[in-house]
């Protein structure tokens, strides 16, 4: 038997008309569709009648399938001849373990793809009105996980470099964080007045954001209830928005 091959496939921040072409075909032809708690459930219409479709999603403190199963799933099922779309949320290589994954499939010498997509940390914004670059308030932007804790060993960011050299900061699965984020930005010099907007469900139907500085951003996620999936951004760049925020008042209006 023919051994198959995976495509290890970026399924987008979440509004599903964000999954890329190539990404499309993938689900479109697959016998395996391998997905995540954060892939949009619209995405797994496109698959074949009788495709397999497998839930790999992880929840935080609830592992569906620890990652471990999932590389011998992807294994198996491509041995086994099948042609197997591994669908993460997002890109699957930024915080998406896609590398992880593609390197077990090259150890088993099994055929795979790495088919990019559009990140959260960028695609939210956008959706909210924000630019995580602007020719006038932003130069440099930087990628970050944030939910990093020091008290258990986990901080291993360059914080003074963050706070002084990046123009705009996007951080990923932060709000649980938030109040040591904006601890450590201010304690490295950021200005306590820095804009920052949380950006939850971004890119969805549920999107709503909300805007604040590293001063206050903690205490108003508390009061206004916001939860993961959010995305965090810290930047002159988050003073856009009032001028041209778009997706909230589209949803306000298909509302009414």
């Amino acid at each position: 038997m023919a051994v198959g091959k995976v495509y290890i496939v970026g399924a987008g921040p979440g509004d599903p008309r964000l999954l890329t072409v190539y990404g499309l075909e993938c689900i479109q032809t697959s016998d395996v569709i391998a997905y995540d708690r954060l892939v949009n459930p619209k995405l797994l219409e496109h698959a074949k009648k009788d495709a397999e479709l497998i839930f790999c999603g992880k929840s935080p403190g609830k592992h569906h399938l620890i990652q471990d199963q999932i590389h011998d799933l992807l294994v198996s099922k491509a041995l086994d001849g099948k042609t197997v779309t591994r669908l993460k949320g997002g890109d699957p290589c930024v915080f998406g373990r896609g590398a992880e994954e593609a390197e077990v499939l090259a150890e088993n010498g099994i055929e795979y793809e790495i088919i990019p997509g559009i990140t959260a940390g960028i695609a939210a914004p956008a959706y909210a009105g924000i630019p995580v670059t602007h020719r006038e308030y932003a130069s440099s932007f930087a990628i970050v996980t944030g939910h990093g804790r020091e008290g258990k060993g986990q901080d291993h960011l360059n914080w003074d470099a963050l706070a002084n050299g990046i123009d705009t900061i996007a951080f990923y699965m932060s709000v649980g964080n938030l109040a040591y984020i904006s601890a450590q930005l201010i304690a490295h010099g950021r200005d306590v007045k820095t804009p920052v907007a949380v950006i939850e469900w971004g890119t969805t139907e549920q999107q709503r954001t909300l805007t604040g500085t590293l001063e206050n951003i903690h205490d108003l996620v508390i009061s206004e209830g916001y939860h993961n999936p959010s995305m965090v951004l810290v930047g002159e760049v988050v003073r856009m928005r009032d001028k041209i925020k778009w997706y909230e008042k589209q949803l306000t209006s298909v509302l009414q």
